[in-house]
């Protein structure tokens, strides 16, 4: 079944992108094609809009708060039988009902550049600047430190925290070359072991040499040396008692997603709040 998908924001459409990925994983076989339509903040742009949606009839979704503009959109919608949706509103008329005050029709409120926006950046080249062992001088200002062997998702992973406001930093595990003494003397940050099963590995590891156009034929993919490269790491995480998340069956967001989650659990037991 083919879609055309109408996604118009009066900001940078970033939540409405996400919203829309979320309930479009929940359906199989359906060709989607979007039509992207951000910062949309005046009516002339509107009917800009309104023309294409005309020609390429299927379902609006919007996130709009100026309300001659929702009305515009709603009206047109309704007049040529298309359903508009706007799916941040339930959330908004239960916080009003909540908090008992009503929401500010500001676009792109959150993304104000405050504090909590500049801690983002801060963190973001932080996790840049130690990457992969680099900088082990300083891991004591990370919030968190990953550890596991190669191709374990380190890297997408820290850079994801980071856009979350954490500061990380990542060292791979490798048996011959051990890792600095500081990273079993870390106080402040969080250090999370990642594992992985070595089929799983060997398989990555793999298709990263085939994509360097690199011959197979070594220790890093040979599954004895794997192996014992997994389990060496496993045991230092066991060691030193180190959460440990295995990623085998983990997209990067779900890895990043338990990482907060223990963050928060560690926060709530030292009497301390997790940004």
């Amino acid at each position: 079944m083919r879609l055309h998908l109408h996604l118009l924001s009066d900001s940078t459409g970033e939540t409405l992108e996400n919203i829309a990925k979320a309930a479009l994983a929940q359906f199989d076989d359906v060709e989607v094609l979007r039509h992207f339509w951000p910062m949309v903040r005046s009516e002339t742009h509107l009917e800009r809009i309104l023309g294409e949606i005309a020609q390429n009839p299927g379902l609006v979704i919007f996130t709009l708060v100026n309300p001659e503009i929702r009305r515009t959109l709603e009206a047109r919608c309704r007049a040529i039988g298309l359903p508009a949706v706007a799916p941040l509103d339930p959330v908004n008329h239960a916080l009003s009902s909540m908090l008992g005050q009503e929401m500010k029709a500001r676009p792109g409120r959150q993304h104000t550049l405050d504090a909590a926006y500049f801690a983002r950046v801060d963190a973001i080249q932080f996790t840049i600047a130690h990457d992969d062992g680099v900088n082990w001088e300083n891991w004591e200002e990370a919030d968190i430190v990953l550890a596991g062997v190669s191709r374990t998702s380190k890297t997408p992973t820290s850079i994801y925290l980071a856009n979350r406001g954490y500061k990380v930093a990542n060292i791979p595990i490798v048996p011959e070359s051990p890792p600095p003494s500081t990273l079993f003397a870390l106080r402040h940050p969080m250090v999370v072991g990642l594992t992985t099963s070595p089929e799983r590995l060997i398989q990555v590891r793999r298709n990263r040499l085939l994509s360097l156009n690199q011959q197979d034929e070594t220790s890093y993919v040979e599954h004895e040396a794997v192996q014992r490269e997994v389990a060496y790491a496993r045991r230092m995480f066991a060691d030193n008692g180190w959460p440990v998340i295995d990623v085998t069956r983990r997209s990067i967001e779900e890895t990043a997603a338990a990482i907060i989650t223990i963050c928060n659990e560690r926060a709530a037991g030292s009497g301390t709040r997790a940004e």
